[in-house]
């Protein structure tokens, strides 16, 4: 069953976002392809902004998000938010699904 979801937002400095975003795509294509247990990884870019990314990402449960925690593209990740002087911050919701 599906059901932990993140909505993590992101803060960048202008020049640094391209840059980030480059890590953030690497990070959501090695997550959907390399980790069973996370669902969906999208990288979201908000309109109007040139300082902000936000990021929605899905996992089977609280395992699967822990072994996200240890892999080497997340690691990437957290580096180069540190080092372009980003900040995130997250929102752990529960999943509600309908079907049309």
């Amino acid at each position: 069953m599906v059901g932990l979801t993140l909505m993590v937002e992101v803060r960048v400095p202008a020049e640094n976002r391209d840059r980030l975003l480059a890590v953030a795509l690497e990070d959501a294509k090695y997550s959907v392809r390399d980790e069973p247990g996370c669902h969906r990884f999208d990288v979201l870019i908000p309109e109007d902004t040139s300082d902000r990314l936000a990021l929605y990402e899905i996992y089977t449960d609280q395992a699967a998000l822990d072994a996200h925690r240890e892999t080497p593209h997340l690691k990437r990740w957290r580096a180069a938010v540190q080092e372009l002087g980003a900040t995130t911050s997250a929102t752990r919701c529960a999943l509600q699904s309908f079907s049309t």
